[in-house]
């Protein structure tokens, strides 16, 4: 199994923790991981395309995306995090590949860090774990269907 990470740089010190929360999980698990699996992404709103791009390769058999958005004084968060939610929704969709969401939405820097740091809550582990489980699932439905 090959697992894709895409990483936002925006708010790289709290991106960095998702993607050693990710990575760790990964590695737990058995998964080849390594450093030409990670991909980075300016911000949040550019996952979506490399995202679609990875699955359509062939190369991967999921994708774990991960950013952070924290809510200022404009609307500009929640134009963000909809245009990431929605593109990796429909990327996943078209692809029929695992694109997991480990994107933080949150109201605070605070928030942020600490859905970030090196524990269990950890949401990049989260999405890892997500994309291992539904690839397990995915798994299941193939061998109902033979």
């Amino acid at each position: 199994m090959k697992i894709a990470v895409i990483v936002s740089h925006f708010n790289e010190e709290v991106t960095l923790g998702l993607l050693a929360g990710a990575q760790k999980t990964l590695r737990e698990s058995g998964v080849s991981h390594d450093e030409r699996d990670v991909f980075h992404a300016p911000g949040a709103f550019e996952i979506p395309l490399l995202a679609q791009t990875l699955a359509r390769t062939g190369l991967y058999d999921g994708v774990v995306c991960l950013g952070c958005v924290i809510k200022g004084d404009t609307a500009h968060f929640e134009f963000i995090s909809l245009g990431a939610t929605l593109g990796l929704q429909q990327a996943m969709l078209a692809t029929e590949v695992p694109i997991t969401f480990g994107i933080l939405t949150t109201y605070t820097d605070e928030q942020a860090l600490v859905r970030s740091r090196d524990n269990a809550e950890n949401k990049g582990h989260e999405a890892a774990k997500a994309c291992l489980d539904s690839l397990k699932t995915l798994a299941q439905i193939k061998k109902i269907q033979a």
